[in-house]
């Protein structure tokens, strides 16, 4: 077990996160309570600033993020499941596709080994592909940077997209709707903890991949259909879990040098760029044939992280639901069948 991190590092990058978020907030960027941390504590850790990832936090503050995503579930969504059945289909191709693209660009331009190329390029969670590609041999930290790297730069573009080429306004200044801490009653309190708690536990001994998002979800979705709760987590508490996460996002690069961070951030810019091109190509086939909108679309293909992701999407106000499952579908295939398909490729020059 590794020895917990000294606390004022820790403190220091929640404190640049916040002014982060505070700057991202007042010049109106999408996402500004994530997107600001994130690049604050990126540069702070170029500058080899103080700092330490505060992940013994993110337990705490990503269940809220789950009850928050599920107080957006309603009825009617069960009756659109049938028009997601093509986005089903076309997402273990959508995953071949990105992932050979972004292979293609460790192994043959950035000259990575086959298992750090493998695992760098694989569209899934951090924490997997670095366990699995530890476990094969490959270099951890090359891994944890590519992923890191994926993340940031997706999360950037994506809201570039949105706001440039699609015209969606975002969750900046004046979008958000506060929901102060006494505005909702203690009632409201206690089935929404319920779901955050309730949510983890259950999610985690049904052995469900991101447990402390998806979990929560669930029991909060549920209890908004039936009306038990209508309102969402205060905002406040919103607010101080997207800090959090972006704060430990940007803190992941800590302890690398500028030649390793140019390399790994230009040869992920690169693969995420291939990626998302690839992602607009299938979201525009889902639309054509299915009648999705394309920011929808655009946003279930997009590789990003589960919880990130689902976020973006409730800043551009689209369906969190149809979004969720998708990276989580997405995640969960990456996961199973990353080993099975490595073996493969190990064959390969």
């Amino acid at each position: 077990m590794s020895e917990p991190k000294p606390l004022m590092p820790q403190f220091t990058a929640l404190t640049i996160g916040l002014a982060g978020g505070l700057v991202a907030y007042f010049v109106g960027l999408p996402l500004p309570w994530m997107l600001g941390p994130m690049i604050a504590n990126t540069f702070a850790a170029m500058m080899r600033a103080p700092i330490a990832g505060p992940d013994q936090l993110r337990p705490f503050v990503i269940p809220i993020i789950g009850v928050m995503l599920g107080s957006g579930v309603t009825a009617e969504i069960f009756g659109l499941l049938g028009t997601w059945l093509l986005t089903l289909l076309l997402l273990p191709l959508f995953l071949a596709c990105a992932a050979g693209i972004s292979y293609a660009v460790y192994r043959r331009i950035g000259k990575y080994d086959p298992v750090t190329s493998f695992y760098s390029a694989m569209p899934g969670g951090l924490n997997e592909m670095l366990i699995l590609g530890g476990e094969a041999g490959g270099d951890e930290r090359r891994i944890a940077l590519a992923h890191a790297a994926r993340v940031l730069i997706i999360i950037v573009f994506v809201a570039l997209f949105f706001g440039l080429i699609l015209g969606v306004s975002s969750g900046g200044r004046g979008a958000i709707q506060w929901i102060g801490i006494y505005e909702i009653t203690a009632l409201d309190y206690v089935i929404l903890g319920s779901c955050a708690l309730a949510g983890t536990l259950l999610g985690k001994w049904l052995g469900l991949l991101t447990a402390p998002v998806f979990g929560p979800m669930i029991l909060s979705g549920i209890a908004h259909i039936f009306g038990w709760v209508t309102v969402a987590p205060p905002t406040l508490f919103v607010v101080a879990a997207q800090i959090t996460i972006g704060t430990v996002i940007g803190t992941r690069f800590i302890g690398a040098t500028l030649a390793e961070v140019r390399k790994d951030i230009g040869l992920s810019a690169v693969a995420s760029f291939l990626m998302l091109v690839a992602a607009v190509g299938f979201a525009e086939l889902i639309v054509v044939i299915s009648g999705i909108p394309l920011a929808q679309a655009f946003l279930a293909f997009s590789p990003g992280g589960l919880t990130e992701m689902s976020l973006l999407t409730l800043a551009m106000e689209q369906d969190v639901t149809y979004v969720s499952i998708m990276h989580i579908i997405r995640i969960t295939l990456v996961i199973a069948l990353a080993p099975f398909v490595f073996k493969w490729v190990r064959r390969k020059p």
